[in-house]
């Protein structure tokens, strides 16, 4: 199913639906994060579904659950709402407890089509560039804002790099691990 300006019906969508949402440590507009992920999904040999699903991996779990993923599914077609699902590790407000949402989250991440784990990969590396950049300006005063804590979220990034890894490598992989790794060498 292929449509005009796809693309930009979709950058046009996350724009409105996070509107009001800014990233966690820098403040900047969430869309920037994305972006990016749309970027970096392109960047690996991702199609139009996969870049569309990019855009829009967040919509589910931070503005509306299954209401959205269903204007999802109406507005973009079953595979991008499929992937959209597939990144989304919750679709419920409030949302599980951390722990076992990630738990939950890893445990199908492990059997995810490659275009899942495409752009859960593109999400995590986007995510872990930020979380360098900000740990290298504000040092351990960055793990505040996580609910994970510094140890949840250092188990977290490389859990989602052992689960991803499963189904093999990629260049992709490769760089996430290297950040993940980083990371790790300079929060210890």
């Amino acid at each position: 199913m292929t449509v005009p300006n796809r693309l930009s019906d979709a950058f046009s969508y996350a724009a409105a639906l996070h509107a009001e949402q800014r990233r966690k440590i820098s403040g900047e507009p969430y869309l920037t994060h994305l972006m990016a992920v749309a970027a970096i999904v392109l960047e690996h040999g991702g199609d139009e579904d996969e870049a569309v699903a990019a855009l829009l991996h967040d919509a589910v779990e931070d503005q509306g659950g299954k209401p959205t993923l269903e204007q999802i599914r109406r507005r973009f077609g079953n595979r991008v709402a499929e992937i959209v699902d597939g990144c989304s590790d919750a679709d419920e407000t409030p949302k599980p407890p951390w722990r076992g949402r990630k738990e939950a989250h890893l445990a199908r991440l492990r059997g995810a089509s490659a275009s899942i784990r495409l752009v859960s990969a593109a999400d995590k590396l986007h995510n872990a560039r930020c979380l360098l950049r900000e740990y290298r300006r504000r040092g351990d005063e960055v793990w505040d804002h996580f609910h994970g804590g510094r140890d949840g979220t250092l188990w977290y990034y490389r859990a989602v790099v052992d689960a991803l890894k499963h189904t093999g490598a990629s260049p992709l992989l490769e760089e996430l691990d290297r950040a993940v790794a980083e990371i790790e060498r300079i929060s210890s």
